[in-house]
């Protein structure tokens, strides 16, 4: 899908952050867009944005959770806009808690986000961009869907498993011949708000303690802005990539599992353990 111009895009989370940026990227290039956020206030912020460039922009609020309001969506978005190309299901959110303390309700919240939002924002999307004969999914996983990190277990377990569920629809669609190409986005770290709306639980002493000191570190190591980001994953549709990976810590991380894949743990090890001796000292 090298033009872009007057094909729809639908994108999740568009209220902020990476979603918000593709938006207007997207609206520069010409796109119509179909906006969805579970914040309201910021996605009608998103909407008015874009609507100053002058290209058709609808919105709804989504929670992309709800199976059967993801799939209400998606029929909306082909009434509205008569046809849909692409589908960035960017939503996602953040926890930070060990293994043994983290509970029940906070690993499904994540899960049913950051997992199952792109399962049903695939799934409802699909016929759709196939009936258009031009179709995209991007889906976003993270770094962390390629390595293991301390605390981080339930955001790995939905990024891993959105990597091999996206990777696997890449191979289905190639071999029954369909219009749709499928990318899969490994953002290293990125300067949006997701630190900050995490939930963190008791972490064992292990890495961020409460919410202001995560993001203070997430902030510190994020080396990517959203507009950045937007323009790469832009740039790695129109080359058709299988998988796109974003910032030199992505670039880096994604070296290290490959030299080091099991190798790599123990160097987060030591770290993890160096950063617990210096909040206990």
């Amino acid at each position: 899908m090298k033009q872009l111009k007057g094909k729809v895009a639908a994108i999740t989370g568009a209220g902020s952050g990476i979603g918000q940026a593709l938006a207007l990227e997207l609206a520069e290039l010409g796109c119509e867009l179909a906006l969805s956020d579970n914040n309201q206030q910021a996605l009608e912020q998103t909407l008015q944005q874009v609507r100053s460039q002058g290209v058709k922009c609808s919105a709804s609020a989504l929670d992309v959770a709800d199976r059967e309001a993801v799939y209400a969506w998606a029929d909306q978005v082909v009434a509205e806009h008569g046809r849909v190309n692409l589908i960035f299901n960017n939503a996602g959110v953040a926890l930070s808690e060990t293994v043994e303390n983290m509970s029940y309700d906070n690993f499904e919240w994540l899960m049913n986000i950051n997992f199952w939002g792109v399962v049903y924002g695939t799934k409802a999307f699909l016929p759709h961009l196939k009936q258009s004969g031009d179709g995209h999914i991007i889906n976003i996983s993270s770094v962390f869907g390629m390595i293991g990190v301390p605390t981080q277990s339930a955001y790995n377990a939905a990024k891993f498993a959105v990597r091999g569920f996206t990777e696997s629809l890449r191979e289905e669609l190639a071999i029954s011949g369909d219009r749709v190409a499928v990318s899969c986005v490994h953002p290293g770290g990125i300067k949006t708000n997701i630190a900050r709306s995490a939930r963190v639980g008791d972490t064992g002493g292990i890495g961020a303690q409460d919410r202001e000191k995560m993001a203070k570190m997430f902030d510190k190591a994020a080396m990517t802005t959203p507009q950045q980001a937007a323009k790469v994953i832009i740039d790695g549709v129109r080359k058709d990539r299988a998988r796109i990976l974003i910032g030199t810590d992505a670039r880096v991380i994604d070296t290290m599992q490959r030299l080091l894949p099991t190798g790599y743990q123990s160097l987060l090890i030591w770290g993890a353990r160096r950063n617990a001796a210096k909040h206990n000292a």
